[in-house]
């Protein structure tokens, strides 16, 4: 190897990111990771409750995330998703039982708005063409600030999937986040909103194949190794603290913090991060999905926001959760179940299930919070930052975690 050691603090997306584009770069590569596993809020695990195996969060890819999908390709994971011909998304009013999908056409032009069959119901093709005015938005502007939340096209497509693309409500998200979503998906035509699926789940496909190449490629993985402290010297970190014992860096060692955003600003010296956090819970149940259910659903005036079929259990995600966090589990559950049983047709009592909650899951998609996301650089000279919450231009998601490991990358690569 020729060169410093790159060490990467987190083994979430956005480090595993950064090792898999430095490992066989010539360079030391070492990922330090505080838990046990890797793969951070996007990991496969056991879970005894359903005695199912279930992913930590229902996240959704899109053929037009092409960070992640270069991704997959460079650590082989590509073909353990699952990617349907064409962009169909099904929707589900649990108020007034009415179904419908919304089909955009493959191309750019999007002629698909002047079809009935196609659109929203109770929609017209100018409605979509007023969106436009989201893309010019300024930083201080909010989603429902750009775009009137009366309509119906706001109500039943554009509040749940803004909704659960900031995780925050739309009335109070960045108006600039929600542009670039539109901009790289449905902006660029019903090819790039294919959705993709994890037949095994997604640490099988993201994770566990990073993992393999990094070691494949020289790199080290340490897990259950906690960084307490970083040491400052000359404008450089010239030291890592870790709880058993320190490691004193290279002139050309360097450092990715990869960590979350409230851990990173206790290793760093005046770092200007997000502060506000949002909630998001999943509730699984363990009963085989009817084969006439569609792979994801999208529910409005429910509880439930978007219904994940798999071959072995339901899912359900709901969105900036915070109102739930104290909720009772068990009542929650039977809700969630009843509006699950009338979306799939089911009539059965509840299943075995399980309610995961992840109190900080994003940053707060507001104006005033994406302000305060750093670049990659910073003043250390040895020193970057990775992560869905740095200034990626996108709202804490996968294709924004993975594209911020590659933009540290660069740049340590670079030094």
């Amino acid at each position: 190897m020729s060169g410093g050691t790159v060490h990467i603090v987190g083994a979430g997306l956005a480090g595993l990111s950064a090792a898999v584009a430095m490992v066989g770069r010539g360079r030391k590569v070492v990922v330090h990771e505080l838990a046990r596993h890797a793969g951070g809020r996007c990991r496969s695990y056991f879970e005894p409750a359903l005695e199912l195996t279930i992913d930590n969060g229902n996240h959704l890819l899109l053929s037009g995330n092409a960070s992640a999908l270069a991704f997959l390709e460079k650590i082989g994971g590509r073909h353990l998703l699952d990617e349907p011909q064409h962009a169909e998304f099904n929707f589900f009013d649990l108020e007034s039982r009415e179904r419908w999908i919304l089909r955009p056409n493959d191309g750019p032009v999007p002629w698909w708005i002047f079809a009935k069959d196609r659109r929203v119901p109770g929609t017209r093709a100018f409605d979509y063409v007023r969106l436009g005015s989201l893309l010019n938005a300024a930083p201080c502007e909010t989603v429902t600030e750009k775009i009137d939340p009366t309509t119906t096209l706001y109500k039943r497509l554009m509040e749940p999937v803004l909704l659960a693309a900031l995780n925050c409500d739309p009335k109070e998200g960045s108006a600039q986040l929600a542009a670039a979503v539109v901009r790289e998906t449905l902006g660029r035509g019903g090819k790039a909103c294919r959705p993709l699926f994890a037949r095994n789940g997604l640490g099988p496909a993201l994770v566990d194949p990073a993992l393999s190449l990094i070691t494949e490629k020289g790199g080290e993985l340490r897990f259950d190794h906690s960084l307490r402290a970083i040491e400052w010297s000359d404008a450089r970190a010239w030291a890592l603290q870790f709880a058993d014992g320190t490691i004193e860096l290279g002139r050309d060692d360097q450092v990715v913090i990869a960590a979350p955003a409230w851990v990173a600003r206790t290793l760093i010296p005046e770092l200007r991060a997000p502060t506000e956090y949002r909630s998001i819970f999943n509730a699984h149940f363990a009963f085989p999905s009817p084969q006439s259910l569609p792979k994801i659903t999208g529910v409005v005036n429910a509880t439930t926001e978007w219904l994940f079929a798999f071959n072995n259990r339901l899912s359900v995600t709901v969105s900036a959760a915070d109102r739930f966090n104290e909720a009772d589990r068990e009542p929650l559950a039977r809700r969630i179940w009843s509006e699950v049983s009338a979306i799939a047709g089911i009539d059965a009592e509840l299943p075995r299930w399980q309610i995961v909650k992840e109190r900080r899951a994003t940053f707060a998609a507001t104006p005033a919070q994406n302000a305060l996301r750093p670049r990659a650089e910073t003043r250390w000279k040895n020193l970057f930052l990775a992560g869905d919450w740095t200034a990626t231009g996108l709202p804490a998601t996968i294709e924004g975690a993975i594209r911020s490991g590659e933009t540290a990358a660069k740049l340590a690569l670079a030094a």
